[in-house]
């Protein structure tokens, strides 16, 4: 590694020789920040040049019109931002210096026969280590418990419509079965109150690193590590911008018709953009701007046989999922329904969908339908069914119906 960096060193200062000017393209981050007054140590150009011949480029993403608005828009690199780097390298040593020889010397003190010589702490990782730990040792403590629950049934228009009861669940078996009598299978239940309500699913904020890892792990199947890697590649082939970011809010000089008239030119989803643009989209919803990059963003056309099969698949959902943030929410029509009988109330809901809105290009997020018949308050209806059914949470966070 030394020898590297001295190699770089050496050859940075070649080429920096009858140099001009000096214009930094490190990434914008407080890390590239850091780079760049290393870079400048290493060509020999004096820091009191900046501003002078020393200039910082700050884009984000490698696309043509990016590159052009940074190079005729320099800015001064930032000191502080490269200090702070310093700063936080600097404790993080210390104290991982100091946390190590602590706990080394306290468990080889208790645990006479351990066998390491080094015990490590990083002041990043065993945090993260505590609460992986934290979960196992939850997840392994947890005991299975079961619990009941009644599914009432009727018939309406020749359909059987199960009963959600309001009670939900409950831990006392023969409990459960006092209010199956309470409510007699050859009973009636009386419709008690009907509501009607337009509801809204709000189409996603931008996409920042955080979820597009969540999304490639839990809907992709990709790891974060390798989602990661893949990321960084689709922005240096220029087709995402960078993927590095907190920010779920764009900037408002943000020009979205430009990569939406880029998108337009993929078949699988030209007809959600053609019909966005002609029938005038909509700005994202409000994020949250910590002022590092804008949101993950298509930036260039990628042909499907140009990237492996897990990159396209990322490609492709950071492209649906632009698109959805500047489509229109998903509207649709939940209708509940109230029965009563023995004292117990029972509900039913239904939900047609009005508008697709962003769900026509994330179906994945689409509002299940399903349309409830006709029913009017005061009238009463046979009871079919009462059954009583058994769930056991057979681990931490899993239910199984048995």
């Amino acid at each position: 590694m030394c020898l590297l960096k001295a190699h770089i060193h050496r050859h940075l200062a070649q080429e920096a020789r009858g140099c001009t000017y000096l214009v930094l393209w490190l990434d914008c981050d407080r890390e590239g920040e850091n780079i760049c007054f290393e870079v400048i140590n290493c060509t020999g150009i004096p820091e009191n040049e900046v501003g002078r011949r020393i200039f910082r480029a700050r884009f984000s993403s490698v696309t043509e019109k990016d590159i052009s608005n940074a190079m005729d828009n320099l800015v001064l690199p930032n000191k502080d931002e490269a200090l702070a780097v310093d700063a936080r390298q600097e404790i993080d040593l210390k104290v991982g210096v100091a946390f190590t020889r602590f706990q080394t010397r306290y468990f080889q003190g208790k645990y006479g026969n351990l066998d390491s010589r080094v015990i490590s702490y990083g002041p990043c990782q065993t945090p993260t280590l505590g609460f992986c730990v934290q979960r196992y040792q939850q997840i392994n403590t947890f005991k299975p418990e079961k619990f009941w629950s009644l599914r009432t049934y009727i018939i309406k228009d020749g359909d059987e419509i199960q009963l959600e009861w309001d009670r939900k669940k409950l831990f006392d078996f023969d409990v459960t079965v006092m209010f199956q009598k309470m409510v007699p299978s050859d009973g009636a239940l009386k419709i008690t109150d009907i509501s009607v309500k337009e509801e809204c699913k709000a189409r996603p904020p931008g996409l920042n690193t955080v979820n597009l890892l969540k999304v490639a792990s839990s809907a992709l199947g990709i790891g974060p590590q390798t989602a990661m890697h893949m990321a960084e590649r689709l922005y240096i082939q220029g087709y995402i911008s960078y993927p590095r970011t907190e920010s779920t809010a764009y900037p408002a000089s943000f020009d979205f018709r430009s990569v939406l008239s880029t998108l337009a030119h993929n078949p699988l989803w030209s007809n959600n953009v053609r019909t966005l643009m002609d029938a005038g989209f909509v700005k994202p919803r409000q994020g949250h701007d910590v002022g590092d990059h804008p949101p993950i963003t298509p930036m260039r056309l990628a042909p499907e046989e140009a990237l492996e099969t897990d990159a396209w698949r990322l490609y492709q959902y950071i492209c649906q999922h632009f698109i959805g943030t500047v489509s229109h929410d998903c509207i649709y029509t939940r209708t509940a329904v109230e029965f009563a009988s023995g004292g117990e109330i029972f509900r039913c809901v239904g939900h047609r969908v009005t508008s697709k809105g962003f769900t026509s290009i994330m179906p994945w997020l689409a509002v299940g339908e399903n349309n409830l018949p006709t029913f009017k308050k005061g009238d009463t209806i046979n009871i079919h069914k009462v059954d009583i059914y058994e769930v056991r949470l057979m681990s931490f966070s899993q239910p199984h119906n048995t």
